[in-house]
């Protein structure tokens, strides 16, 4: 496979990173995730405004050509230069400092690269996969505007994720520090309960994601559901008729069991056509 590495195609075993690289030393980086179809990035300007903007939290200079047009380009030269232009892709961007400085660094200019990965297929589909799940509670997410970018300190979600490997768990549910809950290991988190539906808001330090941000733009709109951003206690988990998360590759997962509780998939397969919709994937 080939990548792109500050612009320039290269054999992905080619592309290597200096030791002194701050992401690798520091985690002074971040990345973004999306899903490419027949040439085509899904959500798109909504991916591009979220990447500059983390890079403006984190204080990163912008360099003068990135452009929505510029990287578009770049990350559709380089699902060409793979033969997958006609496929469904996953495609990841890693941002990072440039090299200099320890905790405080030199210069805040910054070097990238983008590579890909083929996926099964085009549009976003429900599985009727057993999926349970458990609450991790060693560690906290703290709330803030850091934790809801996608930069590459992800400790908590790494070991959230080996607990649920190590006790035969699918993922886990994230609090903060008011033990609220979060999101999952890998993406935001929707509770159902009769017509409403609920998801912990931004400022409770969930990520700020994009197909969070596209639900809710159809929720918004939807005349059979009312959908609160509100604080979510733990135990408002046992009380939901459903569960699921969202996220840029999977589109919907829904949980099937938290505990001793077991819920449905409808309202998720229903909205799940939606976001096909949304994302223009029948017109592919």
């Amino acid at each position: 496979m080939k990548v792109s590495f500050n612009g320039n195609l290269l054999p992905s075993d080619e592309a290597t990173l200096n030791l002194n690289n701050r992401g690798y030393n520091y985690g002074d980086s971040l990345f973004e995730t999306m899903r490419v179809i027949n040439s085509k990035i899904m959500f798109w300007e909504t991916h591009y405004f979220r990447l500059m903007s983390s890079m403006r939290i984190l204080r990163m200079s912008i360099p003068m050509d990135f452009s929505p047009e510029f990287l578009e380009e770049k990350i559709i030269e380089l699902v060409k230069a793979n033969d997958l232009e006609s496929s469904a892709v996953r495609v990841k961007i890693n941002i990072h400092r440039e090299a200099g400085g320890y905790y405080t660094p030199e210069r805040n200019s910054i070097g990238y690269f983008i590579s890909v990965k083929p996926l099964d297929g085009a549009f976003f589909t429900i599985s009727d996969d057993p999926y349970e799940v458990e609450l991790y509670k060693d560690h906290y997410v703290l709330s803030g505007m850091l934790s809801t970018i996608k930069s590459n300190n992800k400790l908590v979600n790494i070991l959230a994720g080996i607990y649920a490997k190590e006790n035969g768990f699918d993922n886990c549910f994230l609090i903060n520090q008011n033990k609220s809950v979060l999101e999952m290991t890998n993406g935001n988190v929707f509770i159902i309960k009769g017509e409403e539906i609920k998801t912990p808001p931004l400022s409770d330090g969930c990520l700020n994601g994009i197909i969070r941000k596209q639900l809710i733009e159809i929720l918004n709109k939807s005349e059979d559901f009312t959908l609160k951003e509100e604080t979510v206690s733990p135990f408002e988990l046992q009380k939901a008729d459903e569960i699921f998360f969202t996220n840029a590759i999977q589109g919907i997962q829904p949980i099937t069991k938290y505990r001793k509780k077991s819920y449905t998939n409808t309202v998720a397969r229903n909205l799940v056509g939606k976001l096909n919709a949304k994302a223009r994937l029948v017109d592919i």
